[in-house]
């Protein structure tokens, strides 16, 4: 992955300042096994965030963050809308171009953080904010600074950032998404795609089982009849198997037919549960996101449900980014109306 470059505006760290150990700087941070809410983990909440030295590592793992927004369909095209639409109602201002904004929206809604850092002529005034991806910004210890940590003994100081946060009730240092809770319910939606992948990748099963108990068959034929069941892998698996059988007695050759075992699963009800518990946390109306109703009734009006979707969940998050014009005493953010919204008003 490219990292990002410091600028000429950056100013890099300082021989003086304290050196962040191997076992003090990046620390390592990783999604383990599924635990209770209610369990040993909430000791963690004690912790908050650890001292790095020069800067507060996040609760969590940004970096498993960062997968996880890939890991379920509904999980990324809900964030997708939701970018989306702030992008296409954005005012582009000669300070914050459109794809800048819709960088830092896309960090908020993933990470639940924001970083927007000011680059000044040489005059002093502003000349631009530019986006610090989220992932690899730490914040100091005096909480006014701010380090880009892209990896080990790579971290520089920011300059003036602006840090618009998702707020947490465990600690003040960082945002955390809003999504968390429905994290394990991404991931349970891959695995459930994963092993139904690694099921037809393996090709090592059969279409079905011969099952033989004929004593009158000659061992010939039993012979090879064992040997195409065991070469039925690769390509041309779920093949049919022939068996010519003269004089055989009633049922005395069973078929027991595999691929029933796999469609009665729970593939289906995995994957729908878990995209409902993913769709609840984002609160994304479903006919916005292009999923196909299974009933034939349908979702309903999907101009209303733009409508809703637009005043409870677009225009709050429009709030938030506007406090961007506070910080900098100018109106740097600001958007059109919803065309959508008003067409259906």
């Amino acid at each position: 992955m490219a990292k990002r470059r410091p600028s000429s505006h950056h100013r890099a760290a300082s021989e003086a300042a304290p050196a962040a150990s191997a076992d003090t700087g990046i620390q390592a941070f990783s999604f383990g096994d599924p635990t209770p809410v209610l369990d040993r983990r909430e000791i963690l909440d004690y912790a908050e965030c650890l001292n790095a030295g020069r800067w507060y590592e996040p609760p969590i793992s940004f970096e498993g963050l960062a997968r996880s927004w890939r890991a379920s369909v509904h999980h990324n095209s809900a964030i997708a809308v939701k970018r989306n639409v702030l992008a296409s109602t954005f005012k582009p201002h000669p300070f914050l171009s459109r794809s800048a904004f819709q960088q830092l929206a896309q960090d908020y809604l993933v990470f639940g953080n924001l970083y927007a850092e000011v680059v000044k002529n040489r005059l002093g005034g502003v000349m631009r904010l530019d986006p610090a991806p989220a992932k690899f910004v730490r914040r100091g210890v005096d909480l006014a600074r701010y380090w880009w940590v892209p990896g080990w003994n790579q971290e520089c100081e920011l300059g003036e950032v602006f840090h618009l946060m998702e707020h947490d009730i465990n600690q003040e240092v960082y945002g955390l998404p809003e999504y968390l809770a429905a994290l394990n319910s991404a991931w349970l939606n891959e695995s459930a795609t994963l092993f139904r992948r690694k099921y037809y990748l393996n090709g090592s099963h059969a279409g079905f089982i011969l099952y033989l108990t004929d004593a009158a068959q000659n061992q010939g034929d039993v012979d090879a009849l064992r040997k195409a069941l065991k070469d039925s892998k690769g390509p041309g698996n779920f093949r049919n198997l022939f068996m010519y059988a003269p004089n055989g007695k009633k049922d005395g050759i069973q078929i027991i037919p595999i691929s029933e075992v796999a469609a009665k699963d729970e593939f289906f009800n995995i994957k729908n549960v878990t995209r409902d518990d993913v769709l609840a946390a984002h609160r994304v109306p479903p006919q916005l996101m292009g999923i196909i109703p299974n009933n034939t009734g349908g979702f309903g009006d999907a101009g209303k449900a733009a409508k809703v979707f637009y005043e409870n969940e677009i225009r709050p998050l429009q709030a938030r980014f506007e406090e961007l014009n506070d910080w900098i005493g100018e109106e740097v953010v600001s958007f059109e109306p919803y065309a959508l919204a008003d067409a259906v008003a």
